[in-house]
């Protein structure tokens, strides 16, 4: 008798134990199960959408962010008055003011500022040329490399130019105008690159 008492104790006791090592072995399965199913950061630079907190940029005018899509620098920056008002006057010294390029600009934002708020741009940081990263100069005043300068980017390199809209200047090697990726807004402070407005094709 006494010993039915000690063997359902232990039989107690090995059903609790199997019962927590069962339970931790079913947790260290899901655990990278479940993380399985985000995408990888290979997956990511392979074209994962990327969403970005712009918020900051609204207590910065000329401030500019960059993040990481498909392994390019996207720049993401806020433009004044200003400098909107600007990039009409320059047209006559653009290679493709109006944009044409469908490659370099999808139909959403085909627009003056090549965006879909007109203040605020986003565009890969790419030169078209020999894919080098331009520096950005958004400054409207004569720069060394161009008296009646803008603002915009200037590729050091090799000289290319490119205005605060991402459209390059005729007679620099860079042949079109830098990239806009797909991208919208989910509100006035985030924006998911990687993927065009609703309805956009």
């Amino acid at each position: 008798m006494a010993n039915e008492g000690v063997n359902s104790g232990r039989r107690r006791f090995l059903t609790a134990t199997t019962a927590v090592v069962g339970a931790v072995g079913v947790a260290g399965v899901a655990v990278p199960f479940i993380s399985s199913w985000k995408p990888s950061a290979r997956a990511q630079v392979a074209g994962a959408p990327v969403e970005v907190d712009i918020s900051k940029i609204d207590l910065e005018p000329g401030m500019r962010m960059i993040v990481q899509w498909r392994g390019k620098p996207v720049w993401i920056f806020k433009r004044t008055p200003e400098q909107l008002a600007a990039l009409p006057s320059i047209n006559d010294r653009l290679r493709d003011p109006n944009s044409d390029n469908v490659e370099q600009t999808p139909a959403f934002a085909k627009n003056e500022g090549r965006s879909i708020k007109p203040e605020l741009a986003v565009i890969v940081g790419i030169c078209t040329h020999l894919g080098c990263s331009p520096t950005y100069v958004p400054e409207l005043q004569p720069q060394a490399f161009d008296s009646e300068w803008q603002g915009g980017f200037y590729c050091p390199c090799h000289n290319s130019r490119f205005d605060l809209a991402g459209r390059v200047y005729q007679g620099v090697p860079a042949p079109s105008n830098l990239e806009v990726p797909p991208y919208h807004f989910v509100d006035d402070s985030r924006v998911i690159v990687g993927i065009p407005p609703e309805g956009a094709a």
